[in-house]
């Protein structure tokens, strides 16, 4: 039973969503009003809940840590700092994922229990779809620093708690997690909470700051502040580009300034910064700078890039690197997919169907919500229904005891990926048809329907239409799913070979801590493979030789054998007897294939070099192969 407290909360909710409009003054700000009306109408909570936060299993929550292991590698000095100023007056520390996971805890022994009985634990996960309004819920759908304060809270099991929390940016926009302290007791005056508020905001900024530096140190970074004394420990602007001057990474400040003055992020640092003064800072003293938007005198300091020690976060090739074909089916998809058409990838396994369906969710209208994952083959067909449309508590023997939200209302707002789609059993396409045509999702043992808005993306290597002849797939799902369907490449085929090789090798030889290069030989092995098992395939290929190359150059004998052995499927073509040749390519090879940096390292023009390259038909990332 409710007590006289919680009563009142809930009374309170319910009147404020229901006459938000005809009161004279909202008794929350309307970032939180907005999260209430979200979590009654569309996530149909309870306010009068008491019960808490969902907790991941043991690995779940190693899956969701490793998932994240750069990420928290970086933040843990900051978040145990953090937690050392706070702790005194009783806060603890959460960091969780981009899905707002816990995936990192500070608190101090005497404060533990009370907390776990709050809520605030390691793997406890606070998504507003299951737990309404609160602190990590607000950042992950404002992506703004929020305070939470006590009743602003929309159920009542943490009416109790006051929470302020801030985003947490990689280098490339995209959110990273959350940081956020929080405490089981505190005055009630939200105002109380403003300091506190503005030391997640630094600490947030300081593990964004500390992320773009690790991420950068293959690029030119320039530090920028108006005040000459902050630009190394605390600088506004940060911006990162590679030797051809396209900007690679910039933080949250530097990506708003540039969105504002431009109206779109510009490609190239000449862009913003006047050629000359870039080229007079090279020697990393601290200098002046001008740039348009800006009124005020910058002052920088540029520092050369430095080779790479720690994994980087992996960056999504550019269209223009991308195959012709691929690109296109990209742009096309992104098109009928924000015009509310479901979406049907088909390819050989190992193409890369999750890729290409994470890159459009990300290009779509939909990308600050959930991208929700499910290999209809990779799960047993007694589990999928549950995992798919969630239960209710007590909905079958063993079932748990608060229940689970199943991937569609996790999905709720984003877009549901399905793969191995043609793997779904019959009984259950059937299910999935009528939340297609109805929008709406009954999880097993409730007595009510849930709405839903949700994109689909499926994919599969099978022939559906002969598994439709054949009975084994709806004919109705199969016309409703594959409303624009795209046929993906197999990596044989990609144009784009080259620039995708090398994107692989630099995020496994980061991962194994230094930076390898491929030989001549070795990469014209892996140009003329015929590569059956995929982008997949190649990844696992390139980890084998990051391991066992002792050396910082992969040579033939470090591929598995199958690829250059007489008996391979297709033999790897032989390096041209030319000298030219191959000093052309081991100094391509060398910087990492940027043209600039090899051409000036051979004492050549970039035109110079494009036309050997031509000549001795040395296939370049992003271009048709010679």
């Amino acid at each position: 039973m409710l007590s006289a407290h919680s009563r009142a909360h809930v009374d309170c909710v319910s009147r404020v969503v229901k006459n938000a409009d005809r009161l004279p003054q909202l008794p929350v700000p309307d970032l939180i009003l907005d999260s209430w009306r979200r979590s009654m109408e569309q996530h149909h909570l309870d306010p009068g809940s008491l019960q808490g936060p969902r907790i991941l299993s043991e690995d779940v929550l190693k899956q969701c840590r490793e998932r994240s292991e750069l990420f928290l590698n970086i933040a843990s000095e900051e978040v145990a700092r953090l937690h050392g100023r706070v702790r005194d007056a009783d806060y603890c520390v959460l960091l969780t994922d981009a899905q707002g996971q816990t995936i990192d805890y500070r608190v101090e022994n005497t404060l533990r229990n009370d907390c776990r009985k709050a809520g605030l634990y390691l793997g406890t996960c606070w998504s507003e779809g299951e737990e309404g309004t609160c602190g990590v819920a607000a950042v992950l759908t404002a992506k703004t620093p929020v305070t939470v304060h006590k009743r602003d809270h929309f159920r009542a099991a943490f009416i109790g708690l006051t929470c302020s929390a801030a985003p947490v940016f990689d280098p490339q926009g995209q959110l990273l997690g959350v940081l956020d302290v929080s405490a089981v007791r505190s005055p009630d005056d939200r105002r109380s909470q403003h300091l506190i508020r503005q030391m997640v905001v630094q600490s947030a900024r300081e593990i964004e700051q500390a992320f773009f530096m690790s991420s950068a140190q293959g690029y030119w970074v320039l530090r920028a502040h108006r005040n000459a004394g902050y630009v190394d420990s605390q600088p506004d602007l940060l911006f990162a580009w590679d030797d051809d001057g396209c900007l690679q990474a910039l933080n949250p400040a530097a990506r708003q300034h540039l969105s504002q003055h431009f109206g779109q992020l510009p490609r190239h640092i000449s862009q913003v910064f006047d050629q000359q003064q870039l080229h007079r800072a090279r020697d990393e003293h601290l200098y002046p700078f001008s740039s348009p938007g800006i009124e005020a005198l910058l002052h920088g300091r540029l520092s050369a890039p430095r080779q790479r020690a720690n994994p980087r976060p992996r960056v999504a090739m550019t269209p223009v690197e991308l195959d012709p074909r691929l690109a296109d089916s990209l742009r096309l998809a992104v098109r009928v997919k924000d015009r509310n058409l479901p979406v049907l990838i088909q390819g050989e396994t190992g193409s890369g169907k999750e890729v290409f369906a994470r890159q459009l969710h990300q290009a779509s209208q939909r990308h600050d919500r959930p991208f929700v994952a499910l290999n209809c083959a990779a799960i047993p067909e007694s589990l999928i229904e549950s995992e798919l449309f969630g239960y209710v508590a007590g909905a079958f023997t063993g079932a748990s005891a608060k229940g689970m939200q199943g991937l569609l209302q996790q999905a709720d707002g984003g877009t549901l990926f399905l793969d191995e789609i043609g793997d779904m059993p019959l009984a259950l396409q059937t299910r999935l048809l009528r939340v297609l045509a109805e929008g709406e999702v009954a999880p097993l043992g409730a007595s009510r329907r849930r709405a839903v808005d949700i994109q689909v993306i499926c994919a599969t290597h099978r022939d559906l239409e002969a598994l439709v002849a054949a009975g084994g797939f709806r004919e109705d799902l199969y016309f409703r799913l594959g409303g624009a369907r795209f046929q993906l490449p197999p990596l044989r085929e990609r144009s784009d070979r080259l620039a995708l090789i090398n994107r692989l090798l630099e995020e496994e030889s980061a991962l194994c801590g230094a930076m390898v290069q491929l030989s001549g030989a070795a990469l014209e092995c892996l140009l003329g493979y015929h590569w059956p098992g995929n982008i997949r395939q190649l990844r696992h290929v390139l980890r084998y030789a990051c391991a066992v190359s002792e050396a910082s150059v992969i040579q033939l004998s470090h591929l598995p054998e199958s690829l250059h052995s007489a008996d391979a499927p297709a033999q790897a073509p032989q390096p041209s007897a030319s000298p030219e040749r191959q000093v052309l390519l081991d100094a391509l090879v060398r910087h990492r294939w940027k043209p600039t940096a090899a051409a000036r390292s051979l004492g050549i023009s970039r035109a110079t070099l494009y036309r050997r390259v031509h000549l001795h038909g040395i296939e370049m990332p992003g271009r048709s192969p010679a």
